[in-house]
Order: C-alpha cells, then sequence, then structure tokens
C-alpha cells in the first residue's frame, strides 16, 4: 500500500468518526426548531476535507506514540474528539458567514448552493451562530469528566480555540479581510508580503494551529511538544493558504466545491497576485520544510502528521 493511499484511507476513518460525533452532539429538536437543525446540518454535513479536526486527532496520536502514554482514564483519541468536532463546528460557522452577501458573495460551497441561497440570510447566520455556540457548549461539556487533570485540559483548549476563533484570530483576519477589499466604511487597506501573510495567519491560520495544538494539549503533551506542534501548524497553516490561493487561479470549480477566480475578480489580496503562481508554489514548499523541521525536532514524525503536510501541497481541492 502506497503512502498515498494509506493516508486516504485514514482521512476517510477519522471523516466517519468524526462526522457520527457530529451527528451525535449536534443540536436537533425538540431541543431547538426544525428550521435551524436542518439549517446547522446542511452545511456541516455537505461534505469537505474535514483537515481541522484530522490535525486534531492525527496531533493526539503522534503525542502518544512520542510520549507512551495514555491519560488515565482515557484514550488520546477520546480526549480529543470533542475538540476535533468543536472545531470543524466552528469552521463552517465560519464559511456559512464568509459566504453570505455582506462577505464574499458566494453561491456555492463544498459542491452545492450556499446556506444563504437555500435557507434565506438570516437564517444562514442564525445557523453560523447556532454552530458557534454548539462547539463552545461542546467543549465545556466533554468529555464529560471528574478528573482535574483533565478539567484543566479542557479548559486550556476551551481558552485556545476561542482566541483562534474570535477578534485575533479569524474574526480579526477576515476584518482585516474585508478591508482589503474595500467592503468596509473604512480606508481601504494595502498590504505587502508581511500584511498578507498577517492577515491569513489570523484569518486561516489560528485556526488550524488550535487544531493541532488543542489534539496534542488533550492528549497530555508536555509543553515542548505543544510547542513543536504548533510551529509545525503555523507553517502548515500558511502553505493550506497559499495553495488554495493558487488553486482559485488554476483550479475548477467541480473539483474545488466552489467559485474560482474571485480572488482576482474581487481584486482580493492573494499570494499569486502578489509573487506570480510559480513563486507562490516555491514559498507553500518552504512552509512544508519549516513544519518538517519542527517535528523532526521534536521526535514527532511517526505517525500522521507529515504525510498530512506532503498532501498539502499535492492537493488539487
Amino acid at each position: 500500500m502506497t503512502a498515498n493511499h494509506a493516508l486516504t484511507e485514514l482521512l476517510d476513518r477519522v471523516r466517519t468518526r468524526v462526522e457520527r460525533a457530529l451527528d451525535d452532539w449536534l443540536p436537533r429538536p425538540p431541543a431547538c426548531p426544525a428550521l435551524i437543525g436542518e439549517a446547522m446540518r446542511y452545511s456541516l454535513f455537505a461534505g469537505g476535507k474535514r483537515l481541522r479536526p484530522v490535525l486534531t486527532l492525527a496531533a493526539a496520536d503522534a503525542v502518544a506514540r512520542r510520549t507512551g502514554t495514555e491519560a488515565a482514564t482515557i484514550t488520546a483519541f477520546d480526549a480529543a474528539l470533542p475538540a476535533a468536532c468543536a472545531i470543524e463546528m466552528l469552521h463552517t460557522y465560519s464559511l456559512i458567514h464568509d459566504d453570505l452577501p455582506a462577505m464574499d458573495n458566494d453561491s456555492l460551497r463544498r459542491g452545492r448552493p450556499t446556506a444563504h441561497v437555500v435557507f434565506g440570510e438570516g437564517v444562514a447566520i442564525l445557523a453560523g451562530d447556532g454552530l458557534q455556540a454548539a462547539a463552545f457548549e461542546l467543549l465545556a461539556r466533554e468529555p464529560n469528566t471528574a478528573e482535574r487533570a483533565l478539567l484543566e485540559r479542557k479548559l486550556r483548549v476551551l481558552d485556545l480555540v476561542a482566541r483562534a476563533a474570535g477578534a485575533r484570530g479569524m474574526v480579526g483576519g477576515q476584518t482585516i479581510d474585508l478591508q482589503a477589499c474595500g467592503q468596509t466604511k473604512h480606508a481601504r487597506l494595502t498590504l505587502d508580503a508581511a500584511g498578507l501573510e498577517g492577515m491569513h495567519a489570523r484569518k486561516t491560520g489560528a485556526l488550524i494551529r488550535a487544531s493541532a495544538s488543542a489534539g496534542a494539549i488533550m492528549a497530555h503533551a508536555p509543553d515542548d511538544l505543544v510547542s513543536a506542534i504548533d510551529d509545525y501548524a503555523a507553517n502548515l497553516g500558511l502553505a493550506f493558504q497559499i495553495i488554495d490561493d493558487v488553486l482559485d487561479v488554476e483550479g475548477d470549480a467541480a473539483t474545488l466545491g466552489k467559485t474560482v477566480g474571485k480572488d482576482a475578480a474581487s481584486e482580493k489580496p492573494s499570494y499569486p497576485a502578489l509573487f506570480g503562481v510559480d513563486h507562490s508554489r516555491r514559498l507553500a514548499a518552504d512552509c512544508i520544510a519549516r513544519a518538517r523541521t519542527s517535528l523532526e525536532g521534536a521526535q514527532l514524525t511517526h505517525g500522521w502528521l507529515w504525510p498530512i503536510a506532503e498532501w498539502m501541497l499535492q492537493r488539487h481541492s
């Protein structure tokens, strides 16, 4: 079996487990109105790579392999699964809101009509709000334990994810993006290379970093391993965004499952616009090389974190 085939099988298994858990943990009628339950599920179960929850669980697995220990009452996988699912809820909420007419105004996501096209803007906004709240409810509740050490790790992850999702991270990055595209009532921003990297470190990178670090923390990693995984994920997140920008130029809607060519059409700042496609790909490869260095320094190359990074450079969707 090739490494790529093995990774594909792993991703399929993890996605299946994550989606089963999401189905169990997402509110449904009669706990919530049928319409909002349907709208949340429409976007959450529309497909997608599930990269962020896969990273959470791969990081937990890498730590368990490296330390040779498990938590006293719960496996690393089970300890990290709620965080993995909560982060996917947050990611999906961000996609619903990004697609709104006031933001990116997109009608296609994950190969089918976006939430506001199907349910209207009001319900789409509320579906995103509902997923965000459900994510933090899940982080606070699961794993359901009285073990003090595990409770402390849960609180640490809750703080980490909240920072990554809020004004310091994803929300802040999206705000810079809107201002750089002239979609606010304030002066339009012009981003140089450092500004572009900073925007993406917030908008895309913060949640990717939180995904991997949360898995490490829930697997009871010592601080040096959490730091190494965070460095790996910071580089992975930047590479992901660079490749995303490239695919907006070179990809096709059928493969990507979303509209292409929107960055250039809306004069959105992007790596190909600043550096060209070929140099952008080299920058992404440099990020992945730095990610490898972080894993090697912490002896974390066993497991799936490195194959995920290699796949990142080869992805077409």
